[in-house]
């Protein structure tokens, strides 16, 4: 985690869950499933902005960026903080930015102005920074330590979760169903536009008044619920981010995971927008195929990948499915009707493995600078900000959208390199 030394529950602790360890390990559980809800409604916001604001898909692309970039930003004093004040106190403060986020939705909605939803979202993923890097290393400790690996594999479950339930939560609520036209629009009196935009806008105050309102329950239970104590682990690590970049492998992985989310980012956040105009499916529908389809298909993905795991070395699985993705792609990019619609949720199921893959891949054999390339890869997942700049502009330039998913195709490219070759442990100059 970006700057973070893993920490280390007390002797005592580590005897087993038990009923002290039990409360907080749910409470940490919950962070995986909150911060899976918001990454995966991005996709029905972003559509529902698009329309609102009408906007072009280069224009809408700066709802990722807005969030993703947020990572970058406050990665390094996410870190700080919590190497001061503590694991819990990060995670409070993360759910206070969480939620202080969600309730700017409100006064953006009102004033119906687009920048003011980029600085909410901003402030949102800044929360989620902190909750992330928090969340993994201290599930791993919140029990005997020769558990730890199962620990944090039912806590991320959790997040996967969230990719099936948050599409088909923020389709209900927040999608209207209603699509007009410019030429339907223009025919309209100024102020039944009017009503129809701002009604369009209000629809996301509900859902994200009442998800502050949760994160901050769950904050005021974190404040008074008994944490174990934490410790860092002095091993003598370089404080030099550079001295990392002596492992090629680390430099790949790197690379590989910027390439990796910015794909991910590029199909999860335009799905319903390529799905509802090449494959004429309303918005609700789409988002059910969101959830039901690409959702259901990643969760899976990542139980029956880490199930052939066993038989299959990582690396060659990761190649493997980063060749069927670039397939896919091309697939998305000149197919018509529902083939569009099954290729990206094929995409969905290919993509499972690929993050945790290209992590624990890049930091094998770091040593002293686990922590440190660990940091450096968590940075990486910029690239969900800068590669749906890509495909926006490719859509845009040729006004086809499926022609912007030459983005991700490039993507998946890396990720096979990566796989194939990138992965091989070898120092510079060694």
């Amino acid at each position: 985690m970006p700057g973070i030394a893993s920490p280390t529950v007390s002797s005592k602790q580590t005897t087993g869950m038990g009923k002290t360890l039990l409360l907080p390990f749910i409470l940490v559980t919950s962070l995986f499933f909150f911060w899976g809800f918001i990454h995966n409604i991005d996709p029905i916001l972003l559509a529902h902005l698009r329309k609102t604001f009408r906007l072009n898909v280069v224009q809408s692309s700066f709802v990722d960026f807005a969030v993703f970039i947020a990572y970058f930003v406050m990665a390094l004093p996410a870190g700080y903080i919590m190497r001061k004040y503590g694991y819990k106190a990060g995670i409070i403060l993360g759910l206070l930015l969480f939620a202080g986020g969600c309730f700017l939705f409100l006064p953006a909605a009102s004033t119906r102005t687009y920048a003011f939803f980029l600085g909410a979202l901003f402030i949102i993923a800044s929360g989620l920074t902190f909750l992330e890097t928090a969340a993994n290393p201290y599930a791993t400790v919140l029990g005997p330590p020769e558990s730890a690996t199962q620990r944090l594999n039912l806590a991320q479950s959790f997040n996967g979760l969230a990719t099936v339930v948050a599409p088909l939560i923020g389709g209900h609520l927040i999608l209207s169903g209603k699509n007009h036209t410019d030429e339907e629009l223009a025919a309209m009196s100024a102020t039944v536009r009017e009503a129809y935009f701002q009604s369009e806008a209000d629809s996301v105050k509900m859902p994200y008044l009442i998800l502050g309102l949760i994160l901050l329950l769950v904050a005021v239970v974190f404040v008074f619920v008994k944490m174990p104590d934490t410790k860092e682990d002095n091993d003598g690590a370089s404080k030099n981010f550079l001295h990392a970049f002596r492992y090629k492998h680390l430099t790949g992985a790197v690379i590989a995971q910027f390439f990796y989310v910015g794909a991910q980012v590029c199909v999860t956040s335009f799905f319903i927008l390529v799905v509802t105009k090449a494959a004429g499916i309303d918005e609700k529908a789409a988002a059910k195929y969101l959830g039901y389809g690409y959702g259901v298909a990643f969760m899976a993905g990542r139980f029956i990948g880490t199930f052939i795991m066993r038989y299959i070395q990582p690396q060659k699985l990761l190649t493997l499915y980063a060749i069927i993705n670039i397939l896919l792609s091309v697939v998305v990019m000149f197919a018509e009707g529902m083939i569009i619609v099954y290729a990206l949720i094929g995409i969905g199921f290919f993509m499972s493995i690929m993050f945790p893959t290209i992590f624990s891949l890049g930091i094998f054999k770091l040593g002293n600078d686990t922590k440190l390339g660990s940091s450096l890869i968590i940075m990486s997942i910029v690239g969900g900000a800068a590669l749906p700049f890509l495909l926006g502009a490719i859509s845009d330039a040729t006004g086809n959208i499926q022609y912007g998913y030459l983005a991700p195709l490039l993507c998946f490219v890396v990720v096979c390199w990566y796989g194939w070759k990138g992965y091989k442990v070898k120092q510079v100059g060694s």
